[in-house]
């Protein structure tokens, strides 16, 4: 078995938890905005053998606890990188949220990202008009300022891992499961109304400047995700000037979770050919 080192970096006021493992070309994988680093479970280690891994909680995620004050996420993964003293360049693979997070810091240092993974994201700044689950969306709000955690926890999962077309018995029960505890987290800590998160901006939004990633990308949906989702990853993959699309069949926002042998082969074929 493969040594992780587990610990907690002081980013700008900050602790974020963290593992690394491997050696090699980094990966780094960032979460979504509904779960936390053990997302990435599966991915950590199948691929520490052949890169140095990275994975880490967010402020306000996971093990990350939120803290008063204004904080960038950007600056955050910056700082991380390099207090752990990661090697550039690195390939970054985020996950909704995390892959706009991939996106902006790619935009900023594309000198230190080799390559980009982007599941179920979208870029800064992209408005399309798409079906959206609206009657879920206000019941989890109203749930949210009721304080109701398992019943936010459970709308989340209706409305992210079960997906558009699917019941909750339609999915991997086990999966599930860790998805909901995730987000039933990410809400408990929401619910501290800690921290104020402001996204820097370097004048054109980074939905007008995605022609500047000329690195290889991969760009991956559910094929039950969202719809403006499905439609942000072909959105992407036309003004991306070395992007793959890879739709996953019967899986909603957190493909890897629910098909994690497809999704590794899928990262193994990109890597490879990057």
């Amino acid at each position: 078995m493969r040594k992780t080192t587990t610990g907690y970096a002081e980013v700008n006021g900050a602790r974020l938890y963290y593992e690394t493992a491997g050696s090699g070309l980094p990966l780094v994988m960032i979460h979504a905005g509904i779960a936390d680093c053990r997302m990435w479970d599966h991915e950590f280690d199948a691929f520490a053998c052949s890169h140095r891994v990275l994975r880490y909680d967010m402020r306000g995620y996971g093990k990350s606890l939120p803290v008063a004050g204004a904080f960038n996420l950007q600056d955050d993964l910056t700082t991380l990188l390099e207090t752990l003293e990661i090697p550039a360049p690195a390939i970054l693979m985020g996950c909704s949220m995390g892959g706009g997070l991939a996106i902006d810091y790619a935009l900023d240092k594309p000198d230190k990202t080799s390559a980009l993974i982007l599941v179920g994201s979208g870029p800064a700044g992209l408005e399309l008009e798409a079906e959206e689950p609206v009657a879920l969306f206000a019941q989890s709000e109203a749930a949210f300022q009721a304080g109701e955690l398992d019943r936010v926890a459970e709308l989340d999962m209706r409305i992210w891992f079960d997906g558009m077309g699917r019941r909750p018995e339609d999915v991997d029960v086990e999966a599930r499961r860790k998805a909901y505890e995730m987000a039933r987290l990410v809400t408990e800590h929401e619910l501290k109304d800690l921290g104020e998160h402001t996204r820097e901006s370097s004048g054109k939004a980074a939905v007008e400047r995605l022609h500047e990633l000329t690195m290889p990308v991969l760009v991956v949906v559910g094929e039950n995700d969202l719809p403006y989702l499905r439609l942000a990853a072909e959105f992407m993959v036309e003004r991306l000037p070395n992007a793959t699309k890879v739709l996953i069949p019967n899986a909603g926002h957190l493909p890897n979770m629910e098909h994690p042998g497809l999704f590794a082969a899928t990262l193994v074929q990109f890597l490879a050919e990057a």
